[in-house]
């Protein structure tokens, strides 16, 4: 018989993987740990800044949306060389497209807070 995560536990355990998904991404993709030290940096920069709130919360989402789309591109990266290493165009496309989702995360982070901040 299975059993199945239902509830609480269903719940712990999300975030134990989500915990995993992390530590993972923290150890093997140097672009994650230089856009976690960022916003380590750039959080409570935003929520000493004297603007806003709404500002201050959209300069905070911009820096975890880059982390967001990071872990993303981080799990597209891994299952496209889980599948095989062999050069394939569609396996390039697959990465291709991820970074570039990254670079327009970090574009929009670099248009909100520099509206902010110099606008």
């Amino acid at each position: 018989m299975t059993y199945k995560n239902t509830g609480l536990r269903r719940v712990i355990m999300a975030g134990y993987y989500s915990y995993n998904g992390v530590v993972a991404a923290f150890k093997s993709e140097a672009a994650f740990r230089q856009e976690l030290v960022l916003s380590i940096i750039l959080i409570p920069l935003a929520l000493w800044l004297d603007v806003a709130k709404l500002e201050k919360i959209a300069m905070i989402v911009t820096v975890l949306l880059v982390l967001i789309i990071e872990l993303l591109n981080s799990a597209i990266e891994s299952v496209v060389d889980r599948v095989g290493l062999e050069h394939h165009e569609l396996a390039g496309r697959a990465k291709d497209m991820g970074s570039a989702a990254v670079l327009l995360g970090i574009l929009v982070w670099a248009v909100v807070w520099g509206g902010i901040l110099f606008l």
